[in-house]
């Protein structure tokens, strides 16, 4: 993978975010000849900026819901990592045209933008919120891949390839309950827990670099990757914290939340019957089929085969100190311990 890098250009939209910070310490000591980071927000730009002092790495103010300033940032670029996106369920759900805005116009602009550039590879990175879905973020994520996939149909004989990455809950990004559980902790406050039932899968940032890396190796277009990732309750994860900082909260149930789920779907069932593993990962391809309506009526699919989900309920579940000794891995719980 190395030599595909050397040399090369990397643009990452929503570059400001948890994802492209990650990203970024991971390849700052590549071989790629420039990294793009692409955001509307110049505060955490300048934050990078100080940060990474490297004259490698370039940053474009702009945002993707403007195609001009999207395109005009991929010029030249080998390769895409497509992260801007709304992503607060509730923001989403209060907001829901800000959302379409961002998640389905904004992609489809970056996939636009990339396509005619030239763009070697793109990964759009989406969520298990996307699968079934039952809020905004979910329903924009859900279509994001779509136009994902309708792009895909149509590069055959081009250089461009496409594909999507699914995540299950990021331990610890912007926004997790991990930080919100810490903060009550470290506080004295109860810790509000909506349903002690709900499961989660638990996916830390360098698993999701490793995915998109995964992505990156074996892609072909259409694709959509999923890790095979543990989850927990989210009783179990708010006891780990407290057994980590050696305090004891009070818990407080307060009930679901707008838009939640009990528990996410990382492939469902009709994408898990066509799936391929491939060692800790799942490639789900692309549905190929001719969408010529006389066939869609005529002919089925009798390969389809009865599977069962792939869900935060059905995944591996860690107990309590299997889940400390997964958040002791994370910087963010390192750091809060050394407070």
């Amino acid at each position: 993978m190395k030599d595909l890098f050397k040399d090369k250009k990397l643009l990452i939209t929503g570059g400001t975010g948890s994802f492209g910070n990650a990203v970024l310490k991971k390849f700052i000591s590549s071989d790629f000849s420039e990294l793009r980071i692409f955001s509307r927000d110049e505060k955490k730009q300048n934050d990078m900026r100080l940060e990474h002092l490297d004259d490698r790495v370039k940053f474009f103010l702009g945002d993707v819901r403007d195609y001009e300033s999207i395109h005009s940032a991929m010029e030249g670029v080998d390769f895409v990592f497509h992260a801007a996106a709304l992503k607060q369920v509730p923001s989403c759900e209060f907001f829901p045209l800000e959302a379409v805005k961002t998640n389905i116009i904004g992609a489809n602009n970056a996939l636009t933008a990339a396509i005619k550039n030239d763009v070697k590879r793109v990964i759009v990175l989406s969520t298990d919120k996307a699968v079934y879905p039952i809020n905004v973020m979910g329903m924009t994520k859900a279509m994001m891949e779509k136009i994902m996939i309708s792009n895909a149909r149509k590069l055959e004989g081009t250089n461009t390839k496409i594909c999507a990455t699914r995540y299950g809950n990021v331990m610890a990004s912007r926004g997790s309950v991990i930080p919100l559980f810490t903060e009550q902790i470290k506080a004295g406050k109860p810790i509000t827990i909506t349903n002690p039932d709900m499961t989660r899968f638990l996916m830390s940032l360098e698993d999701s670099v490793n995915l998109v890396l995964h992505a990156f190796s074996n892609m072909e277009n259409g694709d959509i990757f999923v890790q095979k990732s543990p989850a927990s309750t989210i009783q179990d994860l708010a006891l780990a914290l407290m057994k980590i900082f050696k305090k004891e909260s009070e818990i407080k149930i307060i009930g679901t939340r707008h838009g939640e789920k009990i528990y996410e779907t990382l492939l469902g069932t009709e994408e898990r019957s066509k799936a391929e593993e491939q060692d800790n990962f799942f490639r789900a391809p692309m549905d190929a089929r001719n969408l010529n309506y006389d066939e869609f009526f005529e002919k089925g699919d009798l390969g389809l085969k009865d599977y069962e989900e792939y869900n935060s309920h059905n995944t591996v579940r860690l107990n309590v100190d299997e889940i400390v000794d997964l958040l002791l891995k994370l910087p963010y719980i390192q750091e809060n311990l050394n407070d």
